[in-house]
């Protein structure tokens, strides 16, 4: 079993977030998967962005505005 860091992106409304998780590695077929803690936190992270509330987003992702750009 090994671990690779990862950046995962959760876009909500006009926020995105950088999340790190881990991706775990086996010889099976199910191969790379999530561990439970990682997939709640990105859960939460989505949850968080969901009700506006950055400050709660932040404390476990990387935080970004979205504007559009016009042309």
């Amino acid at each position: 079993m090994k671990k690779r860091s990862h950046k995962k992106l959760v876009y909500e409304g006009a926020y995105v977030a950088e999340v790190d998780i881990d991706l775990v590695e086996t010889d099976t077929g199910w191969s790379p998967y999530l561990s439970l803690e990682d997939a709640y936190k990105l859960d939460d992270v989505r949850d968080a962005l969901r009700r506006g509330d950055i400050a709660r987003a932040a404390k476990l992702a990387r935080v970004f505005t979205l504007t559009p750009v016009t042309v």
